[in-house]
């Protein structure tokens, strides 16, 4: 049974329409485990919903960015949540996750996208869909190519876009890297430009990809490419996975984790006086 029957909910409608969520500091948090997401994700990569999916993967990271008692979620513009696409957030971190045990009693699991990333690939290629990549750079390409070819031989790689921060921002540019993933016939788009670009990039230009499933995964280029190493699983399960990612990348990452990391926590902490199930939620 999966963690959706067992809070009593029925997906209707649409994709996400009808999964209960947990608000945590304005964000709606959908409570799913594994098996729930990767059948969402496979569904919409398949073109099943009238509006594409966005898979956004929340954390203290995106608490900091988008959190409403945040100062940098005040400058955010456009919505985050627009109504072009649906929303799945995930679970993604310990902190995240025991305020959704504490609001449902139902324990959640971690849902990081390099967590989903292998079976979602792996229905990918069973469906022989088309998969592009837009973040990184562009030195990874090569070995993209081959982790595909290898492991998913079914997978038609649609391609590697690496835009500046410049290209990123500039509407010109980034409507026509849109153009050019549909072109391409992407049904899923792996967007991994870091929070809060990629869910903005999503938000503003997703829609006129043409992808069925836009799955905001951040490092999970340099997973898939090699170049980063994943923390091994009893570090991952203890939830100091942060702490091996800050070993690797301490100028990178130290911001985020350190100075940025502890208030978003407080955050998530209060919240938990309005944290509440909230059955059809969709954004």
């Amino acid at each position: 049974m999966s963690l959706i029957d067992r809070v009593s909910a029925t997906v209707t409608g649409t994709l996400v329409s009808g999964i209960p969520s947990v608000d945590i500091d304005g964000t709606p948090v959908h409570v799913v485990d594994g098996d729930d997401a990767r059948g969402i994700i496979s569904d919409a990569s398949e073109h099943t919903s009238a509006k594409p999916l966005a898979v956004v993967s929340i954390n203290l990271d995106h608490i900091h960015h988008f959190g409403a008692s945040q100062l940098a979620a005040r400058n955010l513009e456009p919505d985050p949540m627009c109504d072009d696409l649906e929303w799945l957030n995930l679970v993604d971190g310990a902190p995240i996750a025991a305020q959704v045990r504490r609001a449902t009693g139902i324990p959640c699991p971690k849902l990081s996208g390099s967590d989903l990333i292998g079976p979602v690939l792996d229905d990918a290629d069973g469906q022989s869909l088309t998969v592009g990549v837009i973040g990184g750079v562009p030195k990874v390409t090569a070995a993209l190519r081959s982790r595909f070819a290898a492991d998913w031989p079914h997978i038609r790689f649609g391609g590697h876009w690496t835009p500046s921060r410049d290209e990123l921002a500039s509407p010109d540019d980034s409507s026509r890297i849109a153009a050019e993933l549909r072109a391409a016939g992407v049904d899923i788009l792996l967007v991994c430009l870091g929070k809060p670009r990629q869910e903005k990039w999503i938000a503003q230009y997703g829609a006129a990809t043409g992808a069925g499933a836009l799955l905001a995964f951040g490092a999970v280029v340099d997973f898939l490419a090699g170049r980063v190493s994943r923390a091994p699983s009893w570090i991952s399960d203890a939830g100091m996975e942060w702490a091996w990612r800050l070993m690797l990348e301490p100028k990178r990452l130290a911001r985020r984790y350190l100075i940025e990391g502890p208030p978003a926590y407080l955050a998530v902490r209060r919240s938990i006086g309005s944290i509440t199930l909230q059955p059809g939620e969709s954004r």
